[in-house]
């Protein structure tokens, strides 16, 4: 059973209070993202939308890390029943399902790498991880934010890798999906979208 919105929230508060940073303003803004577009898209729930988005990077309460907060935030959320949620925290940075397409630092044992190769090979991703996998890419610590300006801000911090490009594909396919699901652009959903865009912003953790 996934936790509600109240459990969820108490959650980003008291693992942000464990390691302060953007990525819990990130971690809200993708939350909203997730519900304002599942609401507008027949056989999601903006509520269980609103609650996967947000805890999706909930392993970060374990402190400054790399590819280690999915699966801290695997075992966070799997330690309390959260299987969907608990997924997510990996899923969501694997739009491709191979784990060479990595962006980031595997700072993990060796037994927690072949777990989470295995687990991203084998994951059976449903509409709810493809929508955090998209507004994991519409938001800043700031606001929402187009696709293109995420891609520019996450490249500049992790640098240019095999699959940087081929990943940046998967995301435009996802959102050509849900507006099509939607029946807009997915950035009438997003108030403030345009604004934040052409925000200079700080970079987070």
């Amino acid at each position: 059973m996934e936790p509600d919105r109240k459990t969820a929230e108490q959650a980003i508060r008291e693992a942000y209070e464990s390691n302060p940073g953007g990525w819990a303003e990130h971690s809200r803004y993708v939350a909203q993202a997730c519900e304002n577009i599942a609401s507008h898209c027949k056989g999601l729930s903006g509520e269980k939308a609103y609650v996967l988005g947000l805890l999706h990077d909930i392993g970060r309460y374990a402190g400054v890390s790399s590819e280690k907060h999915l699966i801290d935030g695997y075992r966070y959320c799997s330690a309390r029943g959260w299987s969907k949620a608990a997924q997510i925290c990996i899923s969501h940075a694997f739009m491709i399902q191979d784990i060479n397409t990595s962006i980031g630092t595997f700072d993990v044992s060796e037994e927690d790498f072949l777990f989470m190769k295995n687990f991203v090979a084998n994951a059976v991703y449903d509409d709810y991880d493809l929508l955090v996998q998209l507004c994991d890419s519409l938001a800043l610590p700031t606001g929402f934010c187009l696709l293109e300006k995420r891609f520019v801000d996450v490249t500049i911090r992790y640098g240019v890798h095999p699959f940087t490009v081929d990943r940046w594909k998967k995301i435009l396919q996802i959102k050509a999906f849900f507006e099509e699901k939607a029946g807009c652009s997915i950035y009438d959903l997003l108030p403030g979208v345009v604004e934040n865009s052409l925000r200079q912003e700080g970079a987070y953790a």
